[in-house]
């Protein structure tokens, strides 16, 4: 931490004593590249842990990441249902890779509830695989925890993480990364980071997918029904499943993606 000292000096004077979007972001130097423990890994790829390796039972998107290993097709996504597939504890696939997928909830603080804190993040890899899952205390009283669409309640702050702890460690993970996300920017302002711009694949800036909503931010529900004919976000959501969601679509149209950013440069 000695490294981090006078960054953390500045981002304390901040951020005291609240960790709400309102506040202005702040960039902390990174050390080396963040490696989660076993224990770190709230979630995997598996969505029913209780399963016998040799029957896992994957969801359509997770599956139709798990599976492909470079290109994905609309053909491929429709020929992907409910899988049973074994996973391999010591697979490439489990490693951060190149490209990262970033998905945040939040619960209410202040008067109401109005403002938004910080309350979970949730990472994947270019194959859906959960690098990073952890539950956020807030630095606030929480007044709304909006169970109904963040799916976090009262119990989930026994053993969350420090706002310090979660800031750190999502910073070092992302460095060097080619961060994915749906209006990203309120995930990076959350955690009061900044990532370089031409490292980021945002879904809501892509054209193709803000055609669908007339030139204005279609929402990450809307997008997955309309490209991947999946239904998300019926309950409360699932930062993970969301963060898949959306390393789906850009995986979708990878390349589109890219050849826009090279003529924007």
């Amino acid at each position: 931490m000695s490294g981090l000292s006078s960054n953390w000096a500045r981002l304390q004077s901040n951020i005291t004593p609240k960790s709400t979007r309102k506040t202005k972001k702040t960039v902390i130097k990174r050390k080396a590249p963040y490696t989660p423990k076993e224990t770190e890994k709230v979630a995997s790829i598996i969505t029913s842990s209780n399963s016998p390796a040799s029957e896992i039972q994957l969801s359509t998107i997770a599956s139709a990441l798990w599976t492909n290993e470079h290109e994905i097709s609309e053909k491929d996504i429709e020929n992907v249902s409910s899988t049973k597939a074994p996973i391999q504890t010591s697979s490439k696939k489990q490693l951060p890779g190149k490209y990262l997928a970033i998905d945040c909830e939040f619960v209410g603080v202040g008067p109401e509830g109005e403002e938004s804190a910080l309350a979970r993040v949730s990472i994947v890899n270019f194959y859906g695989y959960t690098v990073y899952d952890k539950f956020v205390k807030p630095r606030e009283k929480v007044t709304d925890w909006r169970t109904w669409v963040s799916g976090v309640t009262p119990k989930h702050m026994k053993d969350a993480a420090t706002f310090k702890q979660a800031q750190e460690e999502t910073s070092k993970l992302l460095d060097g990364k080619i961060l994915v996300g749906h209006a990203v920017h309120h995930d990076l302002d959350a955690l009061f980071l900044s990532h370089p711009k031409y490292m980021i694949r945002d879904t809501t800036s892509f054209k193709p997918f803000r055609a669908i909503a007339n030139g204005k931010t279609p929402s990450l529900k809307k997008l997955t029904k309309h490209f991947l004919k999946i239904d998300i976000q019926d309950g409360s959501h699932s930062s993970v499943e969301d963060a898949r969601a959306t390393m789906l679509l850009f995986r979708l149209h990878r390349k589109d993606f890219e050849k826009t950013l090279k003529l924007k440069r």
